[in-house]
């Protein structure tokens, strides 16, 4: 058995609740569902997702560990990520804003931008990078994961694999309901439609504020 039938129940409930919480992959979801529509965000959902896995395969195979005992390799990505994100962030403060007479055609554009597969998947390698290039999430799935594994579980790297994976998979209803809630706000909220543009200025700053964040955290071992 890899986990406890009641240990299942707090695991589902714990991710639930880890992923309301608002962080960098959040604020992706909703900048994206907020300007793009409901599949911009769904997709920028499944971009972060496969971050996860990658997280999730990387500490169930001790690049978790070496992040979190050699401080030069939690800092080197740790500065790949950073950066990354404060590109993100002064990418979207310095973006124009949209023609202020196009009015309903220009955000019906916008709109129809986010279907074409080129903007889908730009999106989506967006919300990927993001969540990849973080390595606090590996060192998360290392701490988080482990103290749900049943003691008398054989395989214990499988059972953190499948449990990662169920984490994940776990996530993507409440991914999903943010993008559906700021893309539902987004289109019934002309206020919000009209001032577009200052929601770059307002992401992009956190972005930069995570990037800013990261850069100053100091490596598990420290």
């Amino acid at each position: 058995m890899i986990i406890e039938p009641q240990q299942l129940l707090v695991f589902i409930a714990a991710g639930w609740l880890l992923n309301l919480t608002p962080g960098p992959d959040v604020l992706y979801i909703i900048s994206n569902a907020l300007r793009l529509g409901t599949r911009a965000g769904i997709v920028a959902s499944c971009g972060i997702a496969l971050g996860c896995c990658v997280h999730v395969l990387a500490a169930a195979l001790g690049v978790g560990a070496l992040l979190a005992a050699s401080a030069t390799a939690f800092t080197a990505i740790k500065w790949v990520g950073a950066a990354y994100l404060l590109w993100m962030g002064v990418r979207m403060l310095l973006a124009k804003p949209p023609d202020a007479g196009a009015g309903a055609l220009a955000v019906a554009a916008v709109h129809r931008s986010a279907g074409s597969p080129k903007s889908l998947r730009a999106v989506f390698m967006g919300g990927f990078w993001t969540n990849v290039l973080n390595p606090k999430v590996v060192i998360f799935f290392l701490a988080f994961v482990p103290q749900f594994i049943a003691p008398g579980t054989e395989n214990k790297t499988l059972a953190f694999l499948l449990l990662g994976l169920l984490f994940t998979v776990n996530a993507l209803p409440v991914c999903a309901g943010w993008a559906f809630a700021a893309s539902w706000m987004g289109r019934r909220v002309d206020t919000l439609q009209r001032g577009m543009h200052w929601l770059d200025r307002v992401a992009g700053a956190m972005f930069i504020g995570f990037g800013l964040k990261l850069a100053f955290t100091d490596s598990p071992k420290a």
